[in-house]
């Protein structure tokens, strides 16, 4: 496991990062869960920059300033809805690729992700974990930005399931 990888229990929209991800929906307007959370946080005008980006497609990210938040960055990603079909493992994958791709692209050192997908959108949240986890290793083994991956966890499950896959 690459030592530039940490997991965090709490609120994602504390951290003192470059950039934190948003596990969005297609409109980026904000929504339900760490999505709400997000938009609360960083203020209105998260919202104001959100609407011209014209949404976003599912698998694909987007950038956006903080705002009120500590973070300097927010990108936005869209993963699948579980459908149980061999598409949504790919989708989920390219959420951290591109979100990791668009970190490096800006220079970003530090990022926090959330668990993606697994709220509303109902995946499987063991399942969800290893395909973070493993892309973003994959990542980091040919990328040296950024620096710092936090994957956040709010609940004891997730926090579990991602303790056991990062000593394991």
């Amino acid at each position: 496991m690459d030592d530039r990888i940490e997991l965090f229990r709490g609120d994602i929209t504390v951290l003192n990062v470059d950039a934190i991800v948003n596990a969005a929906n297609n409109s980026l307007l904000g929504g339900g869960g760490v999505d709400g959370a997000i938009h609360r946080a960083a203020g209105k005008e998260l919202l104001e920059e959100c609407r011209l980006l014209n949404g976003c497609a599912t698998g694909d990210a987007k950038i956006t300033k903080g705002y009120n938040l500590p973070a300097k960055y927010v990108i936005h990603t869209v993963g699948p809805v579980w459908s149980g079909r061999e598409e949504d493992a790919q989708l989920l994958k390219s959420c951290y690729i591109r979100s990791l791709e668009i970190a490096s692209e800006n220079g970003i050192k530090t990022i926090a992700f959330p668990n993606i997908s697994t709220g509303v959108y109902r995946y499987p949240k063991d399942e969800a974990a290893e395909i973070a986890i493993n892309t973003v290793n994959d990542f980091l083994k040919n990328h040296s930005i950024p620096g710092k991956i936090i994957f956040v966890v709010f609940d004891d499950e997730n926090y579990r399931i991602y303790k056991n896959l990062l000593n394991g």
